[in-house]
């Protein structure tokens, strides 16, 4: 569908003409920084000042700077595809690109600066593409992906907990707002994994696409729904230790089972296939560890956390990037040779922030500073390889 003059099209910056050109580039370029300052404040080379303090900091921007600026990409580069309508671009996407940058930077150099200036800021750029967002899909009436809309906002949600827990003191906040945000975007994964892994495999691999299962994906769906739910309302603490070990064994064997039936050993040639079926198998694997933590078993919160985070959202994000970027901006579905370097990196450090970590936890410093320096490079290869693509028209000639 011709949404847009080419003519007008062409007076656009490149990299202000679809969402995921600033948003992937500028996040992904912030998740390599981010990561590298963490890891020299880690190592003791660098004595890091943020807003609040340096673990609220890591916390926060990994999921509120990196992941949200790499879903806002995502969402609003889709919204034209669902819609036919023309997405933000221009004075408006320069207008939330530099929103979000400005939250990177209060929260990076803004020691000592007012909690309200610094939240307000970072608290907008969320409900500000959510509304973009929803214009599109209220003119259509495209009831199917409103749902993004709500889930948007209870992210905000989650992220104001953080701000109110470092305005009162409370860390128990500040935790349950990151730990909020991490059912949340898991939950995100799942759905829209759920819907284009099959058809990606299927493309990719010329095979027949898997059909789903309603009640299958229901029930697994549900059961992070319920997750999230329980988290969220903090009634956890309330409920018996069986119980949620059930439950997360439950979702883990329902989501295992429904990603084991999208068959991951037939996409092992091909790169931005199986990235994405590792990375949708390390959800499964993320609530097996909490259910067995439950369980009793000596596992700790931040190691099954990080299956989630480093594994899923790592992995997951990297492959995704790679794929949409080449697919909407004209080119062929073919990364560079260096981006199989980047998969097995950003797996790699997921694997040292967890199994090695859990398995010889007398060499817990070094298993972090490999897995920070894997996800380092991962992400710099990515900025390094896709910056052309993300800076420069189509091959095409076509608008966007």
């Amino acid at each position: 569908m011709q949404i847009t003059d080419l003519a007008t099209e062409q007076k656009l910056l490149p990299l202000l003409r679809q969402a995921f050109r600033p948003m992937f580039l500028f996040g992904a370029a912030f998740s390599a920084i981010a990561m590298l300052l963490w890891g020299l404040t880690l190592a003791g080379q660098l004595q890091l000042k943020p807003f609040a303090n340096v673990l609220f900091w890591h916390s926060h921007e990994m999921l509120f700077g990196f992941v949200s600026a790499i879903v806002i990409g995502f969402l609003l580069t889709a919204v034209q595809n669902w819609t036919g309508l023309r997405a933000p671009h221009g004075k408006s996407l320069l207008f939330i690109s530099l929103l979000w940058l400005a939250g990177r930077l209060l929260l990076l150099f803004g020691q000592g600066l007012p909690l309200y200036l610094v939240a307000t800021v970072d608290l907008s750029f969320l409900p500000v593409c959510a509304f973009l967002l929803a214009i599109p899909l209220i003119k259509t009436g495209q009831q199917r992906n409103l749902f993004f809309i709500p889930v948007l906002l209870l992210l905000t949600a989650c992220n104001l907990l953080m701000y109110i827990g470092v305005a009162t003191s409370r860390y128990e906040l500040v935790q349950l707002g990151s730990q909020n945000a991490v059912w949340l975007i898991t939950l995100l994964m799942a759905i829209v994994g759920g819907r284009v892994l099959p058809m990606f495999t299927a493309n990719g691999t010329q095979t027949k696409k898997v059909d789903a299962i309603v009640w299958q994906d229901r029930a697994a769906l549900g059961s992070l729904w319920l997750i999230f739910v329980l988290h969220f309302f903090a009634l956890t603490k309330h409920l018996p230790a069986l119980a949620m070990s059930s439950l997360f064994g439950l979702s883990a064997l329902l989501l295992g089972l429904r990603c084991l039936r999208w068959k991951i050993w037939i996409t092992l040639k091909v790169p931005l296939l199986w990235s994405l079926h590792v990375a949708y198998w390390c959800i499964p694997l993320g609530l097996a560890l909490y259910s067995a933590r439950y369980a009793g078993i000596n596992i700790s919160n931040s190691i099954a956390l990080h299956a989630l985070t480093a594994g899923a959202m790592g992995s997951m994000i990297l492959s995704m990037m790679a794929r949409v970027s080449l697919g909407h901006s004209g080119r062929m579905l073919k990364p560079h040779a260096l981006m199989s370097l980047a998969f097995l990196l950003v797996l790699a450090a997921a694997i040292s922030r967890t199994l090695l970590i859990w398995l010889w936890p007398a060499q817990t410093m070094q298993w972090l500073w490999l897995g920070v320096g894997g996800w380092v490079l991962a992400y710099t290869l990515y900025v390094l390889v896709y910056f052309p693509v993300l800076t420069t028209p189509r091959p095409d000639g076509r608008p966007g």
